[in-house]
């Protein structure tokens, strides 16, 4: 799977950041449809574990900056977090918008030939079994899919638990400064990607990682000026939240 997604990368330039970027109440259907409207084909989210394992898209490790509620997310059951307006914050056309469970945008997804790049963004404490649960979700949903969607994540542990339970997904190693050992990383991790902070990225460094036969995603692009300099350098995608700005190629 991996070697043939390094030849042949399904995914577009553009890659709508938390769904919608800043145009929407982030990791929210509302974004997902911003990015559908902007003629994107590609959105990112995160993802992580309810109190009772459900995948459900959230950012933080708490509920606060982006609902209406608070405390610890792990700590809250879907049930709970369903109840939450997780769009109210971003103005009064989004109240009511709920979190979504990665059920729902699988859903929406597929029917929209949207392609996604699942963050795995486990809660403190929870890196190993997040990775796990959120990759077995992914098949299942994905299942029979074209292009099944990419396994993102900081947590190297989360990582290593997604390539356990479902080898077959494709998966990224996510950083903000690229380790020196970055090789060793996405070799032990069998990743097809890079991604990376775009003010981390250097031309020599953009064509090591191409060299390498890796695939180089690059976030948060927001700049027409950055997005066309990094493509130059041969990075393939980019993550933004402006898809005012930047519009869609392919």
């Amino acid at each position: 799977m991996s070697q043939h997604l390094k030849q042949s990368w399904p995914y577009p330039e553009l890659v709508a950041h938390r769904g919608g970027g800043t145009l929407a109440p982030e990791n929210t259907l509302a974004g997902f449809r911003e990015g559908i409207r902007y003629g994107y084909r590609a959105a990112e989210c995160d993802v992580k574990l309810s109190a009772d394992n459900v995948c459900f898209l959230l950012h933080d490790d708490t509920v606060d900056r982006t609902s209406n509620g608070q405390g610890e997310a792990k700590l809250k059951t879907m049930a709970e977090l369903s109840m939450l307006d997780a769009g109210g914050w971003k103005g009064a056309a989004f109240a009511g918008e709920a979190l979504p469970t990665l059920a729902n945008v699988a859903a929406y997804c597929r029917a929209q030939d949207m392609l996604l790049n699942i963050e795995i963004k486990p809660c403190p404490g929870r890196f190993e079994e997040t990775g796990r649960l959120v990759a077995q979700e992914a098949a299942r949903l994905w299942a029979g899919a074209a292009v099944p969607p990419l396994l993102s994540s900081f947590e190297i542990d989360a990582l290593r638990a997604a390539q356990a339970a479902e080898p077959a997904l494709p998966r990224a190693f996510l950083c903000e400064d690229i380790p020196a050992n970055w090789r060793e990383i996405l070799r032990e991790l069998d990743c097809v990607a890079l991604h990376c902070d775009h003010h981390a990225l250097t031309a020599e460094l953009a064509r090591d990682i191409k060299q390498a036969g890796y695939q180089l995603l690059c976030y948060t692009v927001n700049d027409p000026a950055d997005a066309e300099r990094l493509l130059a350098w041969g990075v393939d995608g980019l993550c933004t939240d402006r898809l005012d700005l930047l519009p869609a190629r392919r």
